[in-house]
């Protein structure tokens, strides 16, 4: 059963990433960001693409120049997560065959994302516009459109968000925070999957 569930792992150093990953993708989690305010980000990513690359999506998250972009292409990253709509982030990420999931919070901004080519947008933050805010913006857009709310979407919500059209999440603190061990990252991995499975 495939999961539309994007691991935000902040903060993570690359000497821990090999780890967290297994513990995430054994409990289902098979999609994973490495934010680039991350220690040493692009490092971690190509110890993800080379070890987990054919069992996991993964990518580099906060992404917010060209440069970067090729940077993640360059450790074989496929996809790309931004906090806001750059259309040149956008088509430089479509350009390099990875996938695209620009941050927007307006319907002016869903659009702008669309027509630039982006996979699927990344509600943010979630919690500023609710599972409402969603169900008025869903009103407007292309039917096939995917978004996924990030911030303020977890476990104690899942079904809220579902109920308002919400096609997965992007989960952050809730799954990791710097210093924990993979055994806490498993355990935690495991609950919000089960949440998931519940809500959906």
């Amino acid at each position: 059963m495939t999961r539309n569930i994007i691991a935000i792992l902040r903060g993570i150093t690359p000497n821990e990433v090999a780890g967290a990953a297994a513990a995430l993708i054994d409990a289902g989690i098979t999609s994973i960001e490495v934010p680039l305010n991350s220690p040493d980000a692009f490092e971690s990513i190509a110890h993800l693409t080379e070890a987990f690359g054919n069992d996991a999506l993964i990518g580099a998250g906060t992404v917010l120049s060209v440069e970067d972009v090729n940077r993640v292409a360059q450790a074989g990253g496929k996809l790309i997560v931004s906090p806001n709509v750059d259309p040149r982030v956008i088509v430089a990420t479509k350009t390099a065959n990875m996938q695209s999931w620009p941050g927007v919070m307006t319907p002016t901004e869903c659009f702008t994302a669309l027509k630039n080519g982006a996979d699927g947008l990344k509600l943010f933050p979630g919690s500023l516009l609710g599972p409402d805010g969603l169900k008025a913006i869903r009103a407007v857009l292309p039917e096939d459109t995917l978004v996924y709310a990030v911030g303020g979407a977890g476990p104690e919500n899942f079904s809220d968000w579902f109920a308002a059209s919400a096609d997965g999440f992007g989960i952050g603190s809730a799954l990791y925070k710097p210093g924990m061990t993979a055994t806490d990252i498993a355990a935690r991995a495991q609950d919000i999957v089960a949440a998931y499975d519940d809500a959906r």
